[in-house]
This record gives structure tokens, sequence and C-alpha cells, in this order.
């Protein structure tokens, strides 16, 4: 173990109590019983939401859409439009 003349505890132990300690008092928003509004977000907020819809929301929209006996959409959709398409036809299929 390397030992710091200054200290009293071997380094590797003073890093061990550091990161006990560090555990008890930082949050860790992963172990919460419910996550907060982080596990959603609002398509209009997403970075990538100018980004083209990707190949699986084309499929599920696609699928969606022969489900409630709506036309294919016309034109192309970016991915924050796909993923308001797919909720609105998901409420009214009602899943």
């Amino acid at each position: 173990m390397p030992w710091n003349q200054s200290d009293s505890l071997p380094v590797i132990e003073r890093n061990r109590n550091t990161e006990a300690i560090m555990a008890d008092t930082l949050h860790n928003p992963k172990l919460d019983e419910h996550p907060g509004s982080n596990t959603e977000k609002d398509p209009d907020d997403w970075v990538s939401g100018d980004d083209p819809m990707t190949g699986a929301q084309a499929s599920y929209l696609t699928t969606l859409l022969e489900e409630a006996g709506e036309p294919p959409v016309e034109g192309d959709l970016n991915k924050a439009e796909a993923s308001k398409r797919i909720d609105a036809l998901k409420e009214q299929l009602g899943r």
C-alpha cells in the first residue's frame, strides 16, 4: 500500500473513506424508487429532435397508422414530430 507520511492512514485507506463519504452525500437519481421528470422529456426540447426519425420510429408509426386505419404519413418527419404522432396514435388506440 502506498503511504503518505503526512497522513495517518495509507493512501488507499483514505481513498476508500473518501468514496464512502461521497456515496453518503451524493444523490444518485438512478436509485430513486420513482424516478422524476428526467424519464420523459418533451420532444420539442430534444437536442436531436430535428434529426430524421429513426427506422424504429418509422416502423412503429406505420404499424400504428395501419391499425388506426389512417393513411401513411406524407413527407419526412423528424424525431420529435414522429414521437408526437406516435403518442397521439397510441392514445387514440387506447394504448
